[in-house]
């Protein structure tokens, strides 16, 4: 093999083990409602609810809020009171009026958001997401209190890529 064909070789073999790494540790952006969106749920107020229970959030995930601008809000609440009564005085920031929003997932446990605009709210437009620590497993459980906390357990992405990693720098090394 030519000199100048065998170069781009190592380089190549260096560059896929840290694509496999990037890959596994991305984060995901969950769009609130799927193709429905955000809006005043079409088929009753257990819609989002039922959504939440299909998806697993972790921390550094977003979600993305598809609404009209001007048809509807998202605000954070800070209790499930307020998220059940729809009460929006004890609200966490701003009132987000311009669609499509993405709030980012910083913190594990509940987080709740609602829609300001009109009765939207007790109609069924809120949703109650769970935030898990990692994005390995099926749906989160509540947390547990911090006493009785079990030390966390590897990722399986990030096993797969460390594996990953590992095996093509020996392919590598062995080459070379």
């Amino acid at each position: 093999m030519p000199a100048a064909a065998a170069a781009p070789l190592p380089f190549l073999f260096c560059l896929l083990p840290l694509l496999f790494l990037q890959h596994a540790t991305a984060q995901t952006t969950h769009d609130v409602g799927d193709s429905t969106g955000w809006t005043v749920p079409p088929s009753g107020a257990a819609f989002y609810s039922d959504w939440a229970a299909k998806n697993t959030f972790s921390v550094g995930d977003s979600l993305r809020f598809a609404f009209t601008t001007g048809s509807h809000s998202v605000l954070k609440v800070s209790s499930k009171e307020s998220f059940d009564g729809c009460k929006f005085e004890n609200g966490n920031g701003d009132i987000m009026t311009t669609g499509p929003a993405t709030v980012p997932l910083n913190s594990t446990g509940m987080h709740y958001f609602v829609c300001t605009i009109g009765p939207h709210c007790s109609l069924g437009q809120k949703v109650a997401i769970n935030v898990g620590s990692t994005a390995a497993g099926g749906p989160m459980s509540p947390p547990l209190p911090a006493a009785q906390s079990p030390p966390p357990s590897p990722s399986s992405a990030n096993a797969l890529a460390a594996t990953l990693y590992l095996t093509f720098s020996a392919v590598l090394m062995a080459l070379f």
